[in-house]
């Protein structure tokens, strides 16, 4: 029995399911006309990366740590492949509406109109960011009108095809599905075009990084002691490498920026006399080089999102000083330095903390050559003994004198604490679960890092027995992580190692776990290993 105008339950079906893909498509065909747009504005006004920036912005402070701990660097590819799921959905669901109802297909104008305010709304946006939004979806409207039109049944008045088996809906899907295969190839043309554009530009910011020849360190750190190493396999290097060093930041892009038109301005309360600095006013001071451990807030116990890298860069007191800036010690009026990225993060650094004379710098280099654009060129803040949300901002552009009472940085505005000094921590490298130690001699080794305040012990224990004192690697600088090794007679069966470090304060690592946030896990990092026979 017919229904719809004469068309079966098996052909409604089918119906829907193309005016699915039709939807579908003229999203894809939307977003590749966004793209290539956007390599005519900049590439932040893309629509993808101008929603994915704003979902960010707007997320709690809960959805932003699960994120992380989830997926850890890759959290930004999971939100662009989840913003990427959502229109699809949106847009199978119009496309199927669009069948029976064409007015439907300018629903995707709606997507634009988010798209184009996301955009504009971005710090450093212009009128113009809002324009590959808006060619987004009036390219994604057109293309859906056109498939729904070429799904819909030939006119009964048109001549009959006999090889048309199925009447005027036979003819309509096979009008749809050569216009949908041209959609495609067009939009993937149009999406490769746009990305080449981006690229052609990158290469260039990326040519003229290759080029920057860096000056020498005024203050050199110098050559490491020579037991500040300890060649054991599977132990975490004393220099983490620039490619594996860990990555978080809320980023869709990495900003691309060109040293010679960077500027990083100096101003607010207590600030006798603003600053504009060039990359080259920063040049030409005095360049101190420093061995600093960096972690991030939302590393857990054990976890990997800590590295040790030699940073070169300027005294970030000193800049303060030369602008008026006395700390609140000295009576100064701000007690917050709130700096500000160009892709518009802010985070928020205690004044009294960075100008207390530990080595905190505007750095230009890491492990001997300009910042690596993901962490930061050409500008960015390395804080010893500072979380990296509270310290360490990567492509920087502003310094903001300000107050804790007045301004919360984003991660503060999210439920983080306002200031956040590094906890204490060691964790254990080798063995490995994944790869269980023979019968006799293991080293048991890894890592501890207390910066600015240093790693006084650190100590080992199998199975809750007594803690044994660990062979500490020569220490570089309080500001860096330290090696250590124990020796542990392995014997087989089920062993349950554990770590603890204590500083030069004498605080030793807590028993107590504690999550992330809001100030940094507590705990000791504790592994199971199984000894074969």
């Amino acid at each position: 029995m017919a229904s719809n105008g004469g068309v079966s339950g098996s052909g409604e079906r089918t119906e829907r399911a193309l005016g699915a893909l039709g939807g579908v498509l003229a999203a894809a065909a939307g977003l590749a006309a966004g793209e290539l747009a956007s390599a005519a504005v900049r590439p932040e006004a893309s629509p993808v990366t101008a929603v994915g920036a704003a979902v960010i912005t707007l997320a709690p402070g809960s959805v932003t740590k699960w994120a992380i701990d989830t997926f850890g660097a890759q959290d930004k590819l999971v939100l662009q492949l989840g913003i990427a799921a959502v229109l699809a959905l949106c847009a199978a669901a119009l496309g199927v509406l669009a069948v029976r109802r064409r007015a439907a297909a300018a629903g995707a104008l709606a997507f634009a109109a988010v798209g184009a305010f996301a955009a504009v709304t971005r710090p450093g946006a212009g009128p113009s960011d809002a324009a590959p939004s808006l060619v987004a979806g009036v390219a994604a409207a057109g293309v859906l009108a056109l498939l729904a039109t070429r799904l819909s049944p030939a006119p009964a008045s048109a001549p009959a095809n006999p090889a048309n088996q199925g009447g005027g809906a036979g003819a309509g899907r096979r009008r749809f599905l050569t216009a949908a295969a041209t959609t495609a190839a067009a939009s993937g043309g149009s999406w490769l075009l746009g990305r080449a554009l981006h690229t052609a530009d990158s290469a260039e910011l990326t040519a003229s990084r290759a080029a920057l020849t860096l000056p020498a360190a005024d203050a050199a750190a110098g050559p490491l002691p020579p037991g500040a190493r300890l060649d054991l396999p599977g132990l975490s290097s004393f220099h983490t490498p620039n490619d594996t060093f860990y990555r978080i930041d809320t980023a869709l892009r990495v900003p691309r920026l060109d040293a010679t038109r960077w500027r990083l301005r100096v101003h607010g309360a207590g600030v006798r006399r603003p600053l504009t600095l060039t990359f080259d006013d920063l040049l030409a001071r005095e360049l101190v080089e420093r061995d600093i451990t960096l972690s991030c807030v939302s590393n857990p116990v054990g976890g990997r999102l800590v590295g040790n890298a030699r940073w070169i860069g300027v005294r970030l007191a000193d800049v303060l000083r030369e602008a008026g800036v006395r700390p609140p010690s000295e009576g100064g009026r701000a007690d917050h330095l709130v700096a500000r990225s160009a892709d518009g993060m802010t985070l928020g650094s205690p004044v009294e903390t960075v100008m207390d004379g530990r080595d905190a710098l505007l750095a230009v280099a890491m492990n001997g050559e300009p910042l690596p654009f993901e962490h930061g060129f050409p500008v960015r803040m390395v804080v010893p003994g500072l979380y990296g949300y509270v310290s360490a901002c990567k492509w920087l552009e502003d310094l903001e004198l300000t107050t804790f009472d007045a301004y919360d940085a984003y991660w503060t505005e999210r439920g983080w604490a306002a200031r956040g000094p590094v906890k204490t921590q060691s964790r254990i490298d080798t063995p490995r679960p994944s790869a269980p130690p023979r019968p006799g001699e293991v080293a048991v080794a890894g890592v501890a890092w207390a910066p600015h305040t240093g790693i006084e012990r650190v100590e080992v224990r199998v199975d809750e027995g007594p803690w044994h004192e660990a062979e500490l690697a020569d220490e570089a600088t309080p500001d860096s992580w330290r090696q250590w090794v124990w020796r542990w007679e392995a014997t087989p069966g089920e062993h349950r190692l554990q770590v603890r470090a204590t500083d030069r304060t004498g605080t030793t690592q807590t028993d107590e776990d504690s999550s992330v946030l809001p100030d940094g896990a507590t705990g000791r990092h504790t592994i199971t290993v199984e000894v074969p026979d």
